[in-house]
């Protein structure tokens, strides 16, 4: 397990599983957080042993956004340092998105601001019932960052986007999933036992394949119907040709389960 100022991080039967651990502050993002995030980050994106990441939070907050205290103190090198600590969020998520590993995100309590932007870049994000969405950035005078400007017109639609951008709407954890912000919601006492038996499933399933998927998906926006189906089938062939292709061919036919115990 490593050690951390802002951050848990432990690895458990083929999975990580990383917890915001500043509960007085809300788990707000500081300049620490941000840049061991990026380490963390980092660290499951080039370890492939590790086939699906788990990212929650410690205390009733997943996130309550940029740490404005630590900002309000950074004085005539506000805008710089402001900037530094979005250049290493963003890093931290660019890594996260490009792993092969895919994210889970279960987010215990409030996420707001750069929080609220954290969550939903997860490839799967599950709400705990008492959990809440909102922007929160305009109320304090700030515009968004974390990628909530890329992903969420993407899952929720232009319109509804603008909702939430401009006049910092609340969703409960119910409404987001109607909204397609979330893929479900659970009991508060069973958000980390869900989140880490799906982590184990997928730890147990292929993880060229999944890797393929998150790439697919991520790449779809940039693509024409030609260019993705191109991508399509460059995809299935290699997964195909992989060990783990093989091995999923070879048990399907031979009625058993896969055994992706040497995925990569």
């Amino acid at each position: 397990m490593c050690q951390y100022e802002t951050l848990n991080f432990k690895r458990s039967k083929g999975f990580a599983v990383i917890t915001l651990n500043r509960p007085d502050a809300a788990n707000g993002l500081n300049t620490a957080m941000a840049r061991e995030l990026v380490d963390v980050a980092t660290t499951c994106s080039e370890d492939s042993s590790i086939k699906a990441v788990v990212l929650t939070a410690a205390g009733k907050f997943f996130c309550a956004g940029g740490d404005l205290r630590e900002m309000s103190g950074f004085g005539d090198q506000a805008a710089q340092k402001v900037k530094a600590l979005a250049d290493s969020l963003h890093k931290s998520i660019s890594l996260f998105c490009r792993m092969k590993a895919p994210l889970i995100i279960a987010v215990n309590g409030v996420a707001a601001g750069g929080g609220f932007s954290l969550a939903i870049t997860g490839d799967l994000v599950i709400a705990a019932e008492t959990a809440a969405f909102t922007m929160a950035y305009t109320r304090a005078g700030l515009s968004p960052d974390g990628s909530s400007s890329f992903f969420l017109p993407r899952l929720i639609g232009l319109r509804k986007a603008q909702d939430m951008a401009f006049t910092n709407r609340l969703l409960t954890a119910p409404e987001a999933l109607d909204w397609g912000l979330i893929n479900r919601v659970v009991a508060d006492d069973e958000l980390l036992n869900t989140a880490m038996e799906l982590a184990e499933n997928l730890a147990n399933g292929s993880l060229s394949s999944n890797s393929m998927v998150k790439k697919l998906f991520l790449d779809t926006w940039n693509n024409d119907l030609e260019t993705q189906m191109d991508a399509e089938a460059l995809g299935i062939s290699q997964c195909l040709g992989s060990a783990d292709g093989q091995e999923g061919v070879a048990a399907f036919l031979e009625k058993r389960k896969p055994d992706f115990g040497n995925s990569g």
